[in-house]
Parts: C-alpha cells; sequence; structure tokens
C-alpha cells in the first residue's frame, strides 16, 4: 500500500467515501464483498488510527516540549536569582568580615594602649636605682619625685618652701636613703632663714647617723657657722677643731682652718 506517504486529512477523506460506498461506482459494489476488500479497508483504518495517534504523540511531544522549555527557562531565571541572592550575600558577608577585622584592630590597639597604661602606672611604684650625694639606694617614684622638687625648691632660693618640703620628707620616708641628703638641705634651708639651732640638730643627727657621707664635712663646718651666728664662739672653735681630725682631707677642713685662724 503506498498509502503510507498520504497526507492524514486525504486518508480520512479516502475511507469516509469507502465506507459509505462511495468511493467505487454501484455496478463494482460486489468488490467489497471479498476478504481482500475488507482487509484493504481494515489496514486503511488500521493505517488511519496509527497515524491519529502518531499525531496526537507529536502534539503531545511538542506540548511537552513546549513545557519543558517553559520550565527550563524558569529554572534558569530561579538560577540566576540564586546566584545574584548569593552574591549579594556574598558582599555583605564580606563587608561584616571587613567591619570585624577592624574592630578586632581597634580592640587590639585599645588592648596596647591599656597594657600600656598599666606598665606605666606600675612603673610609678616600683622602686628606681639612684644615686644621690655618692650613695646608691633603692627608692620609690614617689619619694624621688618629692626630693627633686623639694631640691629645686631649694635651689630656687625658696627657702621657706624647701624647709618645709624636706620637713615633710623625712617624716614621710623615716627609712629612706635620701635621709642623710635631706637632713643636710633641711639644715641649709634653716640657716638662711636663720633657725640656726634647729639647723645644728639636722647637721648633728646626719653625722650621727652616717659620718662618713659625702655631705658631713660640710654638714660640720655649718655647724659652726651656725654657732658663730648664735655668738657661740668656744663651741665653733671646737667643732671645727674636730672637722679638721675627722675630715683633714676635705676642701671644708681648708674653711675651717681659715675660719680658726680668725677666731684666734
Amino acid at each position: 500500500m503506498g498509502g503510507a506517504t498520504m497526507h492524514p486529512r486525504f486518508v480520512r477523506t479516502l475511507c469516509a467515501l469507502a465506507l459509505s460506498g462511495a468511493f467505487l461506482p454501484a455496478a463494482h459494489a460486489v468488490l467489497f464483498e471479498d476478504g481482500e476488500a475488507r482487509r484493504a479497508i481494515l489496514e486503511l483504518r488500521q493505517r488511519v488510527d496509527e497515524l491519529q495517534q502518531a499525531s496526537q504523540r507529536a502534539g503531545e511531544d511538542l506540548r511537552r516540549s513546549g513545557d519543558d522549555g517553559t520550565q527550563l527557562r524558569r529554572s534558569l531565571i530561579e538560577l540566576q536569582n540564586q546566584i545574584e541572592t548569593l552574591r549579594m550575600e556574598t558582599a555583605k558577608l564580606r563587608g561584616q568580615n571587613e567591619q570585624l577585622m577592624r574592630e578586632v584592630a581597634e580592640l587590639q590597639r585599645h588592648q596596647k594602649d591599656m597594657a600600656q597604661g598599666v606598665d606605666e602606672r606600675l612603673r610609678q611604684f616600683e622602686p628606681l636605682k639612684v644615686t644621690v650625694d655618692g650613695k646608691e639606694f633603692l627608692a620609690d617614684p614617689a619619694e624621688k619625685r618629692d626630693f627633686d622638687a623639694a631640691l629645686a625648691t631649694f635651689r630656687a632660693g625658696k627657702f621657706a618652701e624647701a624647709q618645709s618640703a624636706f620637713a615633710n620628707l623625712i617624716k614621710q620616708y623615716p627609712r629612706s636613703g635620701y635621709l642623710p641628703s635631706a637632713r643636710f638641705w633641711l639644715g641649709n634651708a634653716q640657716y638662711a632663714t636663720r633657725d640656726y639651732k634647729e639647723a645644728i640638730v639636722n647637721f648633728k643627727a646626719l653625722l650621727a647617723a652616717m659620718p662618713d657621707h659625702a655631705r658631713a664635712p660640710e654638714a660640720a663646718l655649718s655647724i659652726a657657722n651656725c654657732q658663730l651666728e648664735l655668738k657661740e664662739t668656744r663651741g665653733a672653735r671646737k667643732t671645727l677643731e674636730d672637722l679638721l681630725r675627722a675630715y683633714p682631707q676635705s676642701e671644708a677642713a681648708v674653711a675651717a682652718k681659715e675660719r680658726l685662724s680668725r677666731l684666734k
């Protein structure tokens, strides 16, 4: 049968004519009674059915293909949306990470500043090694600060203020390594304010506690000067003679000889 290449609409028309008896003249109707004709008709019907089914399948395939294409486009759009969402979240996380890094760096700087501040505060209380009048010892930072301030006040010619400053230092730090030097400068401040008796007390305290102190010869000479101011000539002479015996090689001994020569 060459009908396999016929158009489906033509085939359906052909079959309808055959079934209605219009396909052949009435004179030949007898031909459709034999088995071959019936088989031909059945084959045509079957072929038509097959073609119709094929057409339906093709339509369904096209619809499915169209549906699949639509679904694919939807999937691609959704995937693009997800990619864009992930890109935005990544940028957001990157920004948060940079902010966290800045905050961590700031915390580290703050911690470093705090540590330095603590170290500085601790150093304010750590003993310092100092050397005063040839004597080396450990002193608290506050103790050193008070002594330096009192000495600066004395050198500025503020003797009354220096007297109070050295007196307070001696009272506040009775075991201080600055004590002999503080007594020496206190005595000099008292001498400058003409408080000779109290000056003698402090110079003698220095000599009694540390007769080998670097300021001891000067302290002895200062005692003699105070005695001379108090008109205690005999006492001054004895003090000068004791100075010469105790510290014969000192500069104070040279001044003591000169004063003794004037007293004779």
